[in-house]
């Protein structure tokens, strides 16, 4: 049986005030990718308003700047910096994590950055559009920050997930195919896998004061989530979801509550949504699937001996 954190009117479409941060951040060091626009900027300028200092994360580097500029501005916190990163290359991705290791600590790392509608097609890397922007790169990402996150710790890492999981597959024979999956089905796979990760990665930082959940942001309106769909597809969806969805500010401050709280002290290895802890994917059950997932993927993103700590 599980049962909620706090008590939640699923008739609110706002996050509730016992859900938004109320404690300050002075000192503390927080990463959020996809931090230019959509959620990870509301959730970025939630962290740096209660005083932390806050590193924004993405591709475009104008976005960033005009990000960072208007986060600085807004909050009147200085400490907001920007690096770029590219989920979709494991070049990229290493590159961003040898950066960060110059900061003192990391105290909350945020991986908010994914997308939807990727061409089908392979990286440089020789993995699937979709599942390396949204799997790959996240798994090594965080791989890679475990040493720096141990050494912060008490820390937290909130990794972005998707109720699209429930229709994905993980079929390690297959998961790198072209041609193979749709549009909801490419985003579910991967989504599966991090709600997979999350689960696995946290049974192996037990006692070493490094929490890990994941997050389900539900449907919110005014991201440009759905830019990659062709016209058509992204109008029904974006239609859909200004009817149906949250205000993005509202998940930003939720997934900043969820990231930085004391509140969630003693939470790790959930999967969360509207400020609780709900029931995830029976497969995170299944210890063998998340460690053969484990030991595949970091197969396919070439974890190195140096690199090695697990």
């Amino acid at each position: 049986m599980w049962s909620p954190v706090f008590e939640f009117d699923p008739s609110c479409d706002v996050v509730c005030e016992m859900c938004k941060l109320k404690t300050r951040l002075d000192g503390k060091i927080a990463v959020v990718t996809g931090g230019s626009a959509g959620i990870g900027y509301e959730t970025a300028k939630e962290l740096a308003k209660y005083g932390a200092k806050v590193i924004i994360a993405s591709r475009n580097e104008t976005k960033l700047k005009l990000a960072t500029e208007k986060l600085i501005y807004t909050t009147g916190n200085k400490d907001v910096n920007y690096k770029r990163v590219d989920l979709g290359s494991l070049k990229s991705v290493r590159r961003f994590a040898n950066e960060l290791y110059n900061e003192d600590r990391i105290d909350f790392l945020i991986n908010n950055a994914g997308a939807v509608g990727l061409s089908d097609r392979l990286t440089d890397d020789g993995l699937n559009l979709t599942m390396q922007v949204n799997y790959f790169g996240v798994f090594l990402l965080t791989y890679l920050l475990v040493p720096m996150m141990k050494l912060s710790s008490p820390s937290r890492i909130i990794i972005g997930t998707a109720s699209s999981m429930y229709i994905g597959e993980i079929d390690f024979h297959h998961w790198n195919d072209i041609g193979r999956y749709n549009v909801l089905t490419s985003l579910g796979t991967s989504k599966l896998a991090d709600s997979l990760f999350t689960v696995e990665l946290h049974e192996r930082l037990q006692n070493c004061g490094v929490s890990v959940n994941g997050f389900d942001p539900f449907l919110v309106r005014g991201t440009d989530i759905f830019g990659n769909l062709d016209t058509l597809t992204g109008e029904v969806s974006k239609l859909f979801v200004d009817i149906t969805g949250r205000e993005r500010k509202d998940v930003g401050a939720e997934l900043a509550y969820l990231a930085a709280s004391p509140d969630f002290d003693n939470v790790s290895g959930e999967y969360l949504k509207f400020c609780n802890v709900w029931p995830n994917h029976w497969l995170v059950k299944d210890k063998e699937l998340r460690k053969t997932l484990w030991e595949k993927t970091k197969d396919a993103v070439r974890i190195t001996a140096e690199e090695e700590w697990d």
